[in-house]
């Protein structure tokens, strides 16, 4: 049964990782990125809902009157 022969593999992987790098830093240096990136000021906006114009209580079991 002939051995496996493992002599390439250093090789291979390492030109496989570098080239792998150096498709990605293609790929983000095409990418255009701001230089100085602005605040955008967000309006706070309020939702009002039909139950927010109501005075409502909850009552919890215990706070009833006893019985």
């Amino acid at each position: 049964m002939p051995q496996l022969d493992t002599s390439t593999w250093f090789i291979n992987i390492v030109s496989m990782i570098l080239t792998l790098f150096i498709v990605f830093q293609l790929k983000i240096s095409k990418h255009s990125h701001p230089t100085h990136p602005e605040v955008k000021t967000t309006k706070m906006t309020k939702h009002s809902a039909p139950w927010e114009s109501k005075w409502t209580k909850i009552y919890s079991p215990l706070s009833l009157p006893q019985q």
